[in-house]
């Protein structure tokens, strides 16, 4: 931005709201930085993990029992460790985070999920986005992709928002879907790409950070 301040988009999105085309195509228009699945090979870049390992822990929460235990609580967390627990789920978002952070410290962007809202909160610059659309959109549309066999495609979708909300709560305290949390919120069946990239462009000039 002109004012010396980074642009950071960060988009969290239901499981075939079209987040990821989004947030492409929004970054490309703006001549900006664009992270998704690319974080996780800088994760392995920068921490010596092999990007496998990103991968299976790639928006799941840590522990299931410890979920559990701690669902009402904000985890303290703190440097990665390279110690006995250099593979674990909560080690890998740590060095996830301090990857953010340094995107975000760099450069203008678009990052997609792993709760960038939450890891960038109080930035200056900092705009929190949310997609989410109805479900017979969202089936029709990964239906088109070819994900999945037709008849596994609902329970897939169901599962992913699943694993993406008990992610959000473990390492965030917070509800993954909940108003409070986002700057803009978008219903991608009403608008389509087009008009969530739109929307999300007149949200910047309003608030005075992109041109006119």
């Amino acid at each position: 931005m002109k004012d010396g301040r980074r642009l950071v988009i960060t988009i969290g999105r239901q499981f075939g709201s079209g987040g990821r085309e989004i947030g492409s195509r929004l970054a490309e228009e703006l001549g900006i930085g664009f992270y998704d699945k690319n974080i996780l090979r800088m994760n392995s870049n920068e921490s010596g993990i092999k990007e496998s390992y990103y991968h299976l822990a790639d928006e799941r929460p840590g522990s299931r029992l410890l979920y559990k235990i701690i669902k009402g609580l904000t985890p303290e967390l703190g440097a990665p460790s390279f110690g006995s627990d250099l593979v674990s789920a909560d080690n890998l978002f740590r060095f996830q985070s301090e990857v953010i952070r340094q995107l975000a410290d760099g450069e203008d962007c678009v990052i997609i999920g792993r709760c960038a809202d939450y890891v960038l909160e109080g930035r200056d610059g900092l705009v929190r986005v949310f997609l989410y659309a109805d479900l017979d959109y969202r089936v029709k549309r990964i239906t088109e992709l070819g994900y999945y066999e037709d008849k596994d495609v609902k329970k897939n979708i169901k599962r992913i928002d699943r694993e993406r909300r008990d992610y959000h709560r473990y390492y965030t305290g917070r509800d993954w879907e909940n108003v409070e949390n986002y700057d803009l919120m978008l219903n991608t069946a009403r608008l389509g790409t087009e008009g969530a990239v739109r929307a999300i462009r007149e949200y910047l000039k309003i608030k005075g950070l992109a041109e006119e």
